[in-house]
């Protein structure tokens, strides 16, 4: 089975976080698709989960953008399985909710994509791909991680899970692009591709900074085969983990402001690949709004202010749109879980973080869902499809489907109102249709917004129409 932690994969800097064509008219569109470089759709391969284009792919329309918004991830648990009522409800949801979504190829829910070489077991990644097509998602997917065979005194033919986060070895750069390419045919309706995962293995322990030489030689060679896959594939790196630190670190860079400083390793990282990327379509990174040392400055609401930060410096370092893969903003304990605040507390701290993503000009940003197997599932963007009830929408879905709807990419953002008083308690975001206002205290207000007055609940989080 796929990795079982829905939160954080490693980290090495200081700590490690966790149907066939028919007839004539569909041989003329098979000799049409292949003209213009594009896979015919076929009826799912060899049906065994085997090479070969999956399903009953949509045919293509338009150019791919890079500017999807706002989705989420898919983790372990996910709403492909489970009852057939919940999920049908979880599809629906997901379905009037247009949010893009994002798979990885193995671990978070899908198994080894090649045991060994050249032989493909693509059954759990179809089941995924499946039910982003049936609720009308534009799908994403993570090329990352590796089979073992890939890896430094890997054996083809098993999976030791625990090893999931290894980088391929050098030699297999080659074959793991390869597996790319491959997967990208299956799946010819998916277009986004991100190459790797928190630069996952790179990390360069003796030198104590990331091995992104290692790295960009890796992407280049997925890249290549995924523009041979299709022409308008677009591919983006180089999902580095944009850490911050105490502004006295000896790893401080001049990238700062209350909430710390953004470790210069990670900048490094950034602009080696920037430079040297054979080509790039976004720019991706992934980060938390507190320390490395976990902790959230100046408090967990103005430090989501680096969020805001990091991607100007990215779109400004690279020229390219910048897309968050994953973002934080409450610590997680031992186990990676973050549960410790309250559900109005953890929905406000995250809408303050999707306006300060907004406010950088995010072209992409995909919300880490933290499924869980339980009833109770703190952050979860529905209830778990395993219940009988399940697949109801929560909180934090509500949030991310109402935003995305109030503030697609490109928003021209409006200035607001607020009272002098009301300043340093609210958090507020705009345009000339809605009005977005969180209350960042634990304690009730009463607001004047935009001209009008209003008492506010603890942590409420408020939308109003202009």
């Amino acid at each position: 089975m796929g990795l079982h932690s829905g939160g954080r994969g490693a980290m090495n800097v200081v700590r490690r976080r966790k149907a066939g064509l028919f007839g004539i008219g569909a041989t003329v569109l098979a000799l049409l698709l292949a003209f213009v470089g594009l896979p015919p759709w076929g009826d799912g391969g060899d049906g065994d989960g085997g090479p070969g284009v999956y399903g009953d792919p949509r045919p293509r329309s338009g150019s791919p953008s890079t500017e999807l918004g706002w989705g989420f991830t898919h983790t372990q648990n996910s709403a492909d399985e489970g009852k057939r009522g919940a999920r049908d409800r979880a599809a629906r949801l997901l379905s009037a909710a247009r949010l893009p979504q994002n798979q990885h190829i193995m671990g978070w829910g899908a198994d080894n994509p090649e045991p060994s070489p050249g032989q493909y077991d693509f059954e759990a990644l179809d089941r995924r791909v499946a039910f982003m097509r049936k609720s009308g998602a534009t799908p994403v997917i993570t090329l990352c991680c590796a089979p073992d065979w890939m890896k430094s005194g890997g054996k083809a033919g098993s999976t030791d899970w625990s090893r999931l986060e290894e980088a391929p070895a050098p030699r297999h750069f080659a074959d793991f692009a390869k597996l790319a390419g491959t997967v990208a045919r299956r799946y010819p309706d998916v277009r986004h591709f991100i190459v790797w995962n928190e630069m996952k293995g790179f990390y360069d322990d003796t030198a104590r900074r990331w091995d992104y030489e290692g790295y960009t030689r890796l992407y280049n060679l997925v890249y290549t085969e995924l523009k041979k896959a299709g022409k308008d594939n677009l591919v983006g790196g180089p999902y580095v983990v944009m850490d911050s630190v105490g502004k006295a670190s000896d790893n401080a860079s001049r990238v700062r402001g209350p909430w710390g400083a953004l470790d210069q390793r990670a900048l490094d990282a950034v602009s080696y690949w920037s430079e040297h990327r054979k080509g790039a379509d976004f720019a991706v990174v992934d980060g938390s709004s507190y320390t490395m040392d976990d902790r959230l400055l100046p408090d967990e609401f103005r430090a989501t202010d680096k969020l805001t930060a990091v991607t100007r410096w990215v779109g400004r370092e690279t020229g390219l749109p910048v897309w968050w893969a994953e973002w934080y903003v409450e610590v997680g304990d031992e186990r990676d879980e973050r549960d410790g605040w309250s559900e109005p507390h953890r929905v406000a701290v995250h809408a303050g973080a999707l306006i300060a993503l907004a406010r950088g000009r995010t072209a992409t940003a995909f919300y880490w869902n933290p499924q869980n197997s339980r009833a109770a599932c703190a952050g979860c963007l529905w209830r778990n499809t395993r219940l009988a009830d399940g697949g109801e929408p929560l909180p934090m879905m509500r949030l991310l489907t109402r935003f995305a709807r109030e503030f697609p990419p490109g928003t021209r953002f409006e200035r607001v109102r607020i009272a002098e008083d009301d300043a340093p308690n609210v958090r507020v975001l705009a345009d000339d249709d809605a009005v977005l206002v969180v209350n960042t205290l634990a304690r009730g207000i009463e607001a004047k917004i935009d001209g009008r007055t209003f008492d506010m609940a603890p942590y409420e989080v408020r939308w109003l129409k202009r």
